[in-house]
């Protein structure tokens, strides 16, 4: 059903015509947004006139879900405050989730340590000097079980923010061992694991790496087991939020993790489940960088292409198959050193951003993350921040308030076009694993990353306080920036206590029924977690996938 009449866009053309040429008087200069989508001066029904409403916009709640995924948003239900939490031992971090539920948090949200997220315990060399820094460090089912002491996980949602399938196996199945000790059926678990095999393969580097086509395997095995037997379990979250830190704009962000989730259907679809046992469960995360408007119709034009293609192409039958939900964090990339204070107004606006978007759970970053970790001071602006949007600003009020914005709309539907013309570019590569595998994905990212600092350079892309009008404070820093408390010696003396009391010969059974399932091609996480409940490490569940599966090496990547 087309919104306008012919009669009325061709008067209204003819008003255009007559503006410019008396009104307007004068040559525009062109202007892009962040991903080099022209902007007209001054949008009309004209930009918008081919517009079918029911189709290509819809009420929320229904097909194609641009307005939002449910009927009532905001007004049922507010977003959930999931601000991230890690640093130290799981003992410290565990004093700032409660400090950050205390507050008002209603989520919770784990970073961990460098080691941790690349599969490294503690004590192992290569972890030396990032043991606790910039995450929470993670060595057995013990740390997981100090992480959450009194956190009551089977009342709130808990993201696990894993990073690699191989980590999300080893700390997922730490997390379910905790919860049957503590007598928490897996159906009351709710939460999230990232689970991106492209955030080893792709975005993050290591030592060593397990191959794309192995590290897909099992992100595909954590969404089978999830769909079995963790009904209110988010199996995966679709990373675009560190490919667009890594370099792509908001077309390439959305287009490659919507690409992955394709490819994850299709594999599970092979493996012989049903579309709609485990799509529903299937999310996403979003970076908001500084392009309001354009950051805004991301998020309702990424709804558009996933309902599209669940439905499509994928065979959704159930519309919670083809929900695109997402978790938002602000950019950290658009944090600045000089004139810190000033990543509060960023970060506020990019927020209020995500949530005009649509976002079901949504992290501000702390204005001091350019220098640390945040301290509890900052961590608590950044809570209110989300707070006042909630609650004072009466954007929650109504349900998509910029919907019908000729600018806004004329963006989702250019965006979603782009990001439909990008999908099928990687499908021309050969999916998303092929993609990876031959560094063509590698090649996007760096010459992107590459252009936007060209431009950060000399001034074309313009930073507040960096490059326009430049601080004078350069190097002075009169914000309290958040200090470590030592760790890696605290863990190193838990895991020789903890290898001197378990019981080594069950672990090694253990650990190698594991490396049987690997070789099999069994689902993994079953053993993974008996492996876990016989307290193995995440170093030695992690080094059977790095045996088993061997190692591969980044494309080199020339510019």
């Amino acid at each position: 059903m087309k919104i306008f009449s012919s009669e009325a866009l061709d008067q209204i053309k003819g008003c255009l015509a007559t503006w410019k040429k008396q009104t307007l008087k004068q040559n525009i200069p062109p202007a892009t947004t962040e991903s080099g989508v022209p902007i007209e001066l001054v949008y009309t029904p004209v930009d918008i006139g081919e517009m079918d409403y029911l189709e290509d916009v819809g009420l929320p709640g229904e097909a194609p879900f641009v307005r939002g995924i449910y009927p009532n948003m905001y007004r049922g239900r507010l977003f959930t405050i999931r601000q991230l939490a890690g640093f130290g031992s799981p003992e410290d971090c565990n004093k700032r989730i409660r400090y950050l539920l205390e507050h008002g948090a209603t989520g919770v949200n784990i970073v961990f340590d460098l080691p941790t997220i690349r599969g490294y315990d503690s004590d192992d060399s290569r972890a030396e000097g990032n043991v606790g820094q910039c995450g929470v460090s993670i060595d057995s089912l013990r740390d997981i079980e100090a992480l959450f002491e009194n956190v009551p996980i089977d009342k709130i949602s808990v993201s696990l923010v894993t990073h690699l399938p191989s980590v999300t196996v080893a700390i997922l199945a730490m997390y379910l061992a905790m919860a049957e000790k503590r007598g928490i059926p897996f159906t009351d678990l709710a939460g999230t694991t990232q689970n991106d095999f492209l955030m080893e393969t792709t975005i993050g580097s290591a030592p060593e790496i397990i191959p794309p086509r192995h590290s897909f395997r099992l992100q595909c095995d954590v969404v089978e087991f999830c769909s079995k037997n963790l009904p209110r379990w988010n199996s995966i979250s679709y990373n675009g939020y560190n490919l667009r830190e890594a370099g792509t704009d908001a077309v390439a962000e959305v287009a490659i993790a919507i690409a992955n989730a394709k490819a994850t259907a299709k594999e599970l679809l092979r493996r012989g489940l049903d579309i709609d046992s485990f799509a529903p469960r299937l999310s996403f995360f979003w970076d908001l960088c500084d392009d309001f408007f354009e950051e805004i119709a991301k998020c309702r034009a990424s709804r558009y292409v996933w309902q599209k293609i669940a439905r499509e192409e994928l065979g959704a039958r159930n519309p919670r198959s083809m929900w695109m939900r997402f978790h938002v964090q602000t950019s950290g990339i658009s944090l600045t050193r000089v004139e810190p204070f000033n990543n509060i107004a960023r970060a506020a606006i990019q927020g209020l951003a995500a949530v005009l978007g649509g976002a079901q759970s949504l992290h501000i970053d702390s204005y001091d993350e350019a220098y640390s970790a945040p301290t509890e001071e900052a961590a608590l602006v950044s809570l209110r921040t989300q707070q006042i949007i909630q609650v004072e600003t009466g954007v929650v009020n109504t349900v998509d308030p910029l919907g019908g914005s000729y600018y806004v709309e004329y963006l989702t539907r250019e965006l979603a076009a782009r990001i439909q013309e990008y999908i099928q570019k990687i499908e021309n590569e050969g999916g998303i694993v092929r993609a990876v595998e031959t560094g063509w994905l590698h090649r996007e990212i760096a010459d992107f990353a590459y252009t936007q600092q060209r431009a950060l350079e000399n001034g074309q892309k313009r930073k507040v306080g960096l490059n326009y009008y430049p601080s004078k404070e350069v190097g002075k820093t009169e914000i309290a920036v958040f200090t470590y408390p030592e760790t890696e010696k605290r863990q190193k003396e838990k895991l020789a206590k903890l290898k001197q009391e378990r019981d080594g010969e069950l672990v090694k059974r253990a650990l190698r029924r594991l490396e049987e399932a690997c070789a099999s091609g069994e689902n993994v996480m079953p053993y993974a977690v008996e492996a876990a409940k016989a307290e193995a490490t995440l170093g030695e569940i992690t080094q059977v996938f790095r045996d088993h599966f061997g190692l591969w090496q980044f494309p080199l990547i020339t510019l």
